[in-house]
């Protein structure tokens, strides 16, 4: 029986690029997929923070942290709540990417020469009790390089397969059927798209030039999830968070369509916890778009006061970064699906940080002068942007000009002056001791408790309406689609399982496309920073188990 290769890996980026990496070690013929043209290698990840959950690491050690295995676990369980009949699977992925994350993840990154920036990050604390969301510690790894920097030696790794023999790259190959043609799953049908020469991230053309079909002896799902479909993220929005919002903005381009997840369904494969997803609840629209509706993620220190459409603080611990779906429940509430954030130059120069390579070009580049440029700044060049040319952004030196400015920009006038004068002041009454009942300015202090929070993230508390700290800024936050928390059920080798639990013979599914692994292994909430460690561990997996099935 003649096959075309001995796997077919579809979707190049982080997933499918590690997958395939792990073929070419085993010295397997590959066939790599992708309905996108050739520069939009990477995927998702090339336009990440490059944010890494490591586990007891030098740098955590050098800042100070102390971590465990035991406290990683505790912490992950805490936060995925698993309580359904299929976390069977997704539960035993945490445990191995757990031991993953506290073992040999950071070596294994270090030896293809990945680097790290040695101030440890804490985002996603969580707020509630030791066993509840979040992180105990800061865990956050910030890439030299941000999201290409994880990209670079995984690419390198697969274009070494091309110049043996050993990968063929076939971009604009849109699949739309898996089949057999023996007893496994070995037949992948679909569509040629026309070229395209469109920037990276940009929508490319989906006219349809030809038609394709492939066989190989085993078969890797790394499509990626439905961020980028608003659709179908309104049919999968969880109950439990009430009605989906009338209006999101896109942290993934527009091709990430959850098409492929279909096309696996088909075929056989059991997709579970499809209503489990994270979206952001900071997300500004770019002022400068790659893609359509394309917003970016702030991801913020503790002190911006937040508020609702009428101008209400939320309730506690919902402070900014602590816990993502726990606020986008309650902002569903609301009846309206945005909020605002309200400071003023002192915090937002030092406790804003984008996500997103394009917006750290000091990390992207690899830039130590950058690095310190940005520390010195008032405000770093990126935010000052959003500043100056970001429509969610109102800057203004006294607070009745800033509630016109708020107000300029809804449906309706919600915000009324006097009453968010009263809430400003109260908090800043707060900040006379040391001491306070305000949950929010102590978790500020609790904050600046940690050195990289003090030294990076965490502004000395002061009063907002302090003209030495102004102007006042506030910032409209909008819902961010980005990540699909379910996905194709897969057994610890990413085997795809039936609905029945059986295998599906010949399919392997990694990344995204199968929540990470298990077909959920987050839960109903994610650590931040497993994302990407999700793709390259979910990756590898499926790249080594695909290797010693085939001949």
């Amino acid at each position: 029986m003649a096959y075309d290769a001995d796997v077919i890996v579809i979707g190049a980026g982080l997933a499918g690029l590690a997958a395939t990496a792990e073929l070419v070690d085993a010295g397997r013929k590959v066939i790599l997929l992708d309905q996108e043209p050739e520069q939009s290698i990477g995927g998702q990840a090339h336009w990440s923070f490059g944010g890494l959950f490591f586990v007891d690491s030098p740098e955590q050690r050098r800042m100070r942290i102390k971590d465990s295995r035991a406290l990683a676990l505790q912490d992950w369980m805490g936060t995925a709540a698993f309580d359904r009949p299929e976390d069977h699977w997704p539960r035993k992925w945490a445990e191995a990417y757990v031991d993953f994350a506290a073992g040999e993840k950071r070596s294994w990154l270090h030896k293809q020469g990945v680097r790290w920036f040695p101030v440890v990050s804490w985002a996603e604390r969580g707020g509630y009790d030791a066993n509840g969301h979040g992180n105990s510690v800061p865990r956050f790894h910030i890439t030299w390089g941000t999201g290409p920097g994880v990209v670079a030696p995984f690419e390198r790794r697969v274009r070494e397969g091309v110049a043996r023999g050993l990968v063929q790259l076939r971009f604009r190959h849109r699949v739309t059927g898996l089949s057999r043609s023996a007893g496994a799953v070995d037949t992948v049908s679909g569509e040629i798209l026309e070229p395209s020469d469109v920037e990276r991230g940009r929508a490319s053309g989906r006219t349809v030039a030809g038609a394709f079909e492939l066989r190989a002896q085993a078969v890797i799902v790394t499509s990626g999830g439905i961020g980028g479909n608003h659709e179908l993220v309104r049919a999968n929005w969880p109950e439990r968070l009430g009605a989906p919002p009338e209006r999101m903005i896109s942290g993934v381009p527009a091709h990430v369509d959850g098409r492929m997840l279909g096309v696996a369904e088909d075929a056989g494969a059991h997709f579970i916890n499809r209503d489990r997803m994270w979206h952001y609840t900071e997300g500004i629209q770019n002022w400068n778009p790659i893609w359509d509706k394309h917003g970016i993620r702030i991801l913020p220190g503790p002190s911006s006061l937040w508020l609702d459409a009428r101008g209400n603080r939320l309730p506690v611990p919902l402070f900014p970064g602590f816990d993502t779906l726990g606020t986008l429940e309650h902002i569903m509430t609301t009846g309206y699906d945005y909020t605002w954030f309200v400071l003023d130059q002192k915090i937002i120069g030092k406790e804003f940080a984008l996500s997103g390579s394009e917006q750290n070009p000091d990390f992207t580049g690899k830039s130590v002068k950058g690095v310190f440029q940005r520390a010195r700044a008032d405000v770093p060049g990126p935010v000052q942007a959003f500043m100056d040319k970001g429509v969610d952004f109102v800057v203004e030196k006294d607070l009745a000009a800033l509630v016109r400015g708020m107000n300029a920009l809804t449906k309706e006038p919600l915000i009324d002056e006097a009453e968010l004068r009263r809430v400003i002041t109260s908090r800043d009454r707060e900040i006379a001791n040391p001491f306070t009942k305000d949950l929010q300015v102590t978790a500020v202090r609790g904050s600046r408790a940690y050195l990289g929070d003090r030294l990076t993230r965490t502004a000395t508390p002061h009063r907002i309406l302090d003209p030495k700290a102004g102007p006042l800024v506030a910032v409209r936050l909008n819902i961010l689609t980005r990540k699909t928390l379910g996905g194709l059920e897969t057994d610890l080798s990413s085997q795809v399982l039936t609905e029945g639990g059986d295998p599906l013979s010949g399919v392997y599914a990694a990344g995204e496309a199968a929540g990470f692994g298990g077909g959920g292994v987050h839960g109903y909430r994610a650590l931040e920073g497993t994302f990407l460690g999700g793709c390259l561990f979910s990756g590898r997996t499926a790249g080594r188990a695909a290797a010693q099935a085939v001949d």
